[in-house]
C-alpha cells in the first residue's frame, strides 16, 4: 500500500488529534451505501437533524477516505479503480451488519452510529487497503460508523435527542460506490460495484 505525501487531509472541523482545523483535499473516497429498514431510518434522522448532510449524500460507510486509510489518488482513473475493486466486489458476499448506540466521534460534535470494524466490514476494509490502489495516510484508526448529524452546531436538547438515538434493525450493505471528492464542490460519482460473493 502507498501513501503519497501530496495527500493530506484538509477539512475545515477540528482535528480531534491537535485541536486545529483541517481540509480534506481532493481524493476518492470508497463507500459502503446503507440499505434496509435501517438505511431508511438513518435518512430520516439526517433529514430532521442534518437536511445538509441528508441532501449531500445518503447513509453510508466509509471504507476509504476517512479512518484507517486517506482517500485513493484523485489521479487515479475509473479503469483502474474497477481493475482492483472489482475482484474483490466479485467475492465478497453481501452483508447484514448491526448498528452500537449512538455516540459523539472523537469527541467532536458530529454524531453517528458505530458498527463493529471487525468481521466482514474489517476483511473488505483491508482487502481494499491491500489491492494496490495508492492512498493518502489515515488519521487515526479504522472506525466505521454511519454519521446522523454532521454540520449542525448542536443545542443540548438536539445532542440528547441524537445520542438517545438506537436503530435496532441490521443495515444492509450490497455494493461498494466509489465517489470523487472535492469539497466544497457537490462528489461525482464513478463506480458502482455489487457485491457478488456467496453468502
Amino acid at each position: 500500500m502507498t501513501h503519497p505525501d501530496d495527500l493530506e487531509f484538509e477539512d475545515d472541523r477540528e482535528h480531534p488529534e491537535t485541536g486545529r482545523p483541517w481540509r480534506r483535499s481532493a481524493g476518492i473516497f470508497v463507500l459502503a451505501e446503507l440499505g434496509g429498514v435501517a438505511g431508511e431510518r438513518i435518512a430520516e434522522i439526517q433529514r430532521r437533524y442534518d437536511p445538509k448532510l441528508a441532501a449531500s449524500s445518503t447513509p453510508h460507510v466509509t471504507l476509504v477516505g476517512s479512518s484507517g486509510a486517506g482517500p485513493i489518488a484523485p489521479s487515479t482513473s475509473v479503469e483502474q479503480l474497477a481493475a482492483h475493486l472489482e475482484p474483490i466486489a466479485a467475492t465478497t458476499a453481501p452483508m447484514s451488519l448491526a448498528l452500537e448506540p449512538a455516540m459523539r466521534f472523537m469527541q467532536t460534535e458530529i454524531v453517528v452510529l458505530p458498527l463493529s470494524p471487525y468481521g466482514p466490514l474489517r476483511s473488505l476494509h483491508e482487502r481494499i487497503l491491500t489491492s494496490g490502489l495508492q492512498f493518502a495516510r489515515p488519521r487515526f484508526a479504522f472506525s466505521p460508523h454511519a454519521t446522523l448529524s454532521f454540520y449542525p452546531t448542536l443545542t443540548p436538547a438536539t445532542r440528547r435527542a441524537l445520542l438517545a438515538v438506537r436503530v435496532r434493525e441490521p443495515a444492509l450493505v450490497d455494493r461498494l460506490t466509489c465517489y470523487f471528492t472535492n469539497d466544497p464542490q457537490p462528489r461525482v460519482k464513478l463506480l458502482e460495484l455489487p457485491l457478488r460473493g456467496a453468502r
